[in-house]
């Protein structure tokens, strides 16, 4: 059997926070600091009011999928996926409601990147596990920008590699390391290279 890639999307495929920004300053009238990783303090109201965690949520249900059109490629993702294509079967595991899935297959389509796309909300350790099941794969590698992500699957799935990547330059420097990652790279030339040397070595993660 093939190994196989499980990719995130958001701040990894696709750049995603800097044009949710954007959006939200145009539309809402609300700051949103790209250097914080804390969301909750990252989207400020310029009237000075706070945001309800309703709100924040109500925000990023307005940018998906309606606003989906505004995010651009990260750069050399779409070129290592065609790369690592050859030696391995990929997945897109993206945390977006079911309803976007079509949305997310197209705009991905329209960046040159065709692969299988799953939705899933909250922790992806166990679909990360049934996808690893489901095609029977040896040797697999996780990669997503959120450390909870990274825990989540060492639990659920601890024979996964996990990598850690950030491609948002502005919020990378202010994101700690995933503790629960294997490696954190955030340029996919390098991460290409680190993922397909570790479906060379044909072996699975130690188990954490």
């Amino acid at each position: 059997m093939k190994p196989l890639l499980i990719c995130d999307c958001d701040e990894v495929l696709l750049h995603m926070v800097r044009h949710f920004g954007t959006w939200l300053d145009e539309a809402h009238d609300v700051a949103f600091d790209l250097t914080s990783h804390d969301w909750a303090r990252a989207m400020k109201p310029r009237d000075g009011s706070t945001l309800t965690p309703e709100a924040m949520w109500g925000y990023l249900d307005g940018f998906f999928p309606a606003q989906m059109d505004r995010q651009t490629l990260v750069p050399h993702a779409r070129e290592s996926l065609q790369a690592l294509s050859e030696q391995a079967d990929i997945v897109i595991l993206t945390n977006l409601r079911d309803h976007c899935r079509e949305h997310r297959v197209a705009q991905l389509d329209t960046h040159g990147i065709v692969h299988r796309v799953e939705c899933n909300q909250g922790g992806k350790g166990r679909p990360v596990a049934q996808l690893v099941e489901e095609h029977g794969a040896s040797v697999a590698v996780f990669v997503d920008d959120l450390a909870v992500h990274h825990q989540s699957v060492a639990q659920e799935a601890p024979h996964v590699f996990r990598l850690h990547m950030v491609s948002e330059p502005l919020l990378a420097p202010n994101v700690p390391v995933a503790p629960h990652a294997h490696a954190r790279i955030d340029d996919w030339r390098e991460a290409r290279r680190w993922i397909s040397a570790r479906f060379a070595d044909g072996v699975p993660a130690p188990r954490s």
